[in-house]
């Protein structure tokens, strides 16, 4: 097995590493105190090519590997994870879902404008009684002939304010159930989209998060992605990929949040030595650190798997499941390693300890990701070596 990175994959990464220390952490604290979107710093992560990373240069993107996606998102999300998941949602579900499933005039006029950071994408699947169940989608689309016409509310969506595209997945054929479900390219511009108020949450606050509401829209025919009924299966396969992004976040929220634990405990001194000294924290550390590691080689397989064009289905699942899980226990330690500190916004690992809880939730929450990995190991798709009957 070869665990090298290419000299672009590093280059990436220390680019990323090197923004996220300079551009992001100066603001940070403040913009997530005051729920303030990072206009600036989204835009020069646009210019930086990260908004846009694994597009082809034909329609504007860096055309970077899903590795050199994972390792910048790591690094970013060390910092400020409203500005990964912005990232994330742009490139895993909006770029790749345009690039993939539609058609070349879609790509032509979106991916440009969505990969240079000119435009932010939102993907809307989410509705007040459809979380889990994606496919119990109440906002509809009704074939009108030249046009659908969309109705319906989406919920918790990502950039959902500052967004110019919104991916809308939504049901045209009731009868048909999930296979009656379509996706669609809609402009916020257009008349009918209204975004609601901003939610205010417990972590990556600074991320614009609303509820949007769709009365009347008109959606040009052209702006269905794939054929009629494939909107379900558009929505299954682009969240795979997403939740691969979601992983990098959360290992890149683990990794910040040791590397903040580590430097603070050679510096604060008890009885009269460095706290790292003592065996009970570090063996904190050693913990930590093992976690992290395992979960950084979940990821970066699941990101491997994908860029050789195999199955990466299961191995994202799982690769999210456990990294959100590391995510949130080692943010609690880092805290725990600061002691009062780390109770303070100054230290930055409170902040990470919230954002750490979104990891579990969105892009299928740690339960969903258990029932997409129990299927698998039930099918066999799961390849676990237990020794021959």
């Amino acid at each position: 097995m070869n665990f090298s990175l290419t000299e672009e994959q590093l280059a990436v990464k220390e680019a990323a590493r090197e923004f996220a220390q300079k551009e992001l952490k100066p603001g940070v604290i403040e913009r997530d105190s005051k729920m303030e979107f990072p206009k600036e710093q989204v835009r020069a992560m646009g210019e930086l090519g990260f908004l846009g990373i694994m597009v082809d240069p034909k329609y504007g993107g860096s055309g970077m590997d899903t590795m050199s996606y994972v390792l910048a998102m790591e690094e970013i999300s060390k910092v400020d994870n409203s500005c990964s998941v912005t990232m994330s949602v742009n490139n895993s579900l909006v770029c790749w879902g345009i690039e993939t499933f539609g058609t070349e005039e879609q790509k032509q006029k979106y991916l440009p404008k969505l990969a240079t950071g000119e435009w932010i994408g939102s993907f809307c699947l989410s509705e007040p009684e459809a979380g889990s169940d994606a496919t119990m989608q109440r906002t509809t689309a009704v074939d009108m002939g030249d046009h659908y016409l969309l109705n319906g509310t989406k919920n918790w969506i990502t950039s959902g304010g500052s967004s110019s595209v919104h991916l809308v997945i939504a049901q045209t054929n009731p009868e048909k159930k999930h296979r009656g479900i379509n996706a669609f390219i809609v402009e916020t511009s257009w008349d009918g989209v209204v975004v609601g108020a901003k939610e205010d949450k417990l972590g990556i606050r600074s991320s614009d998060t609303h509820t949007i509401m769709y009365t009347d829209v008109k959606v040009p025919k052209e702006n269905r992605i794939g054929e009629d009924g494939f909107g379900f299966k558009f929505a299954m396969k682009t969240l795979s990929g997403g939740r691969i992004g979601i992983a990098s976040q959360a290992l890149g929220i683990a990794g910040g949040a040791y590397e903040l634990a580590l430097a603070y405990s050679k510096e604060r001194e008890a009885f009269g030595k460095p706290i790292s000294q003592h065996q009970a924290i570090a063996f904190k550390l050693a913990k930590m650190a093992t976690d992290i590691e395992a979960a950084k080689m979940m990821v970066y397989r699941a990101a491997w798997l994908k860029d050789n064009g195999m199955d990466y289905s299961q191995a994202s699942a799982m690769a999210k499941l456990y990294a959100s899980e590391v995510a949130m226990k080692h943010t609690v330690e880092a805290v725990q390693i600061h002691g009062g500190y780390g109770f303070v916004k100054e230290y930055h690992v409170e902040r990470l300890m919230r954002d750490a809880k979104i990891t579990q939730i969105y892009e299928g929450t740690s339960e969903v990701q258990q029932i997409v990995i129990s299927r698998g190991v039930l099918k066999g798709d799961v390849y676990l070596p237990v020794g021959e009957n």
